[in-house]
């Protein structure tokens, strides 16, 4: 088994061996067996706390195979109003309940749960079920580590 152990940054020029679809909760996995899109089974040795972007680039420790990581479409709520005050104001109340969440200027989004998407209809947003890539929001304290 191919077992990936260092994280290199995107680079779309670059002409990769492998590529590794993941939803965003796997993205988050840094030790974990996983089968790429062309077959091949792969396990991730990275750091602890590792969080895996679309575009990054993956290579064993011989630095013979290149593997890009990219999102995985994966069902979503996009949840869309046209008042953006009321969109802060949805994106305080998921925060308040700890579920991931990506924040857009225009959506948030989410994974699918039917007490979220009852409440927010019920305060008049928009929520439509899609397949798309979801990136939610790292959290606060990733940053700080890189201060």
């Amino acid at each position: 088994m191919l077992t990936l152990t260092q994280l290199k940054p995107a680079n779309e020029n670059i002409l990769v061996n492998l590529t590794l679809a993941l939803t965003a909760e796997e993205r988050t996995r840094s030790r974990h067996r996983f089968e790429t899109v062309e077959g091949q089974i792969v396990y991730l040795s990275l750091p602890r706390g590792t969080v895996l972007q679309d575009g990054d680039l993956l290579q064993d420790d011989l630095q013979t195979t290149l593997v890009r990581v990219c999102a995985k479409l994966e069902p979503v709520m996009s949840v869309t109003t046209t008042n953006s005050l009321k969109l802060l104001k949805a994106a305080y109340h998921l925060g308040n309940r700890h579920v991931p969440i990506e924040i857009s200027e225009h959506y948030l989004r989410l994974a699918p749960d039917s007490v979220l998407q009852k409440m927010l209809e019920q305060l008049n947003f928009e929520v439509v079920s899609e397949i798309m890539p979801f990136y939610p929001e790292q959290g606060a304290y990733k940053h700080l580590e890189e201060l």
